[in-house]
Order: structure tokens, then sequence, then C-alpha cells
């Protein structure tokens, strides 16, 4: 979704909305139990979707993003506890948030909140933040080295 449709839908949502964002690049089981964790939370789930662009400045690592931005979100786009996805070029999710303004705003378990983006601003406007403990085991970063090892 572009974000002038995402705002229209935003708009249109009755219940509770929570966001979440991520680079999301080699979807793997851990981000379908975190994307379905935050949508149990409230009415709706919207996915701030790094761009390619975004995502080689934050130093993922040579090559990253391994999918481009359009077959990340279409992935996304495809699972059952997403609701809408926006790409954001933006260094931070920090715009998209205070225009998407959700009611609760989720990070994965390797955040504190005092490193959520957004989070400040989310609770300032009366909403909530969340840390869903993540599922052991699951890393793109390390699928990505066990795969450049047995390659």
């Amino acid at each position: 979704m572009e974000l002038p449709a995402a705002l229209g839908w935003r708009r249109a949502q009755t219940g509770p909305v929570v966001f979440t964002n991520g680079v999301f690049d080699l979807l793997h089981a851990g981000h379908v139990a975190l994307l379905e964790s935050a949508h149990a939370l409230g009415g709706c789930l919207v996915v701030g979707l790094n761009s390619d662009a975004s995502v080689r400045r934050l130093g993922k690592g040579a090559g990253r993003p391994i999918v481009p931005e359009a077959g990340r979100a279409r992935v996304l786009a495809a699972l059952e506890a997403v609701d809408a996805v926006v790409v954001f070029n933006d260094d931070t999710p920090q715009g998209l948030i205070e225009t998407l303004s959700p009611d609760l705003l989720v990070k994965g378990g390797d955040y504190t909140r005092a490193d959520i983006v957004g989070a400040d601003w989310v609770e300032a406007h009366g909403g909530h933040v969340a840390i869903i403990p993540l599922l052991p085991g699951y890393s793109t970063t390390a699928l990505v080295e066990q795969l450049r090892v047995s390659s």
C-alpha cells in the first residue's frame, strides 16, 4: 500500500490498530510467530516494511536484502495475520508511525522499550507498546550466514 492509501485504510478501522515494522527478508517461522502474536493484540495489523534502500543503510550485510521490497511486501500481505503493508524509505519508521497513529506498537524481544522507535510518540497519544518474546532459534542473519557457509 502506498502511504495515502494506508492513511485512508487506517481512518476506516474501527478497532485497535497494531503496528510493527522490520526488514522481513527471508521470512521464517520466527517472523510468522511475531506477526501472529502482534495481530492477536488488536483488531488489525499494519506492517511497516523497510525499503531496499533503507535496508542497505541499516548495514544488514553485503547483498541484503536478499528479497527485493516488492517480493517481501507480497509475501507479508499474503499472511492471514497481516492486514496491511506499507513500504517506508526512511531510516526509521517514526514518520510512518506518526502518520498512521497506531493504538499499539509491537516489536520483538530483541528490543528494549528504550530502543523502540516511535514508542514515546505512541504512548503520548494514548497508545501502548508491547514487546513479544522471540521464537528461539530463528534469525535471518544467522540463516544467511548458514547459507553462505554451506555454499
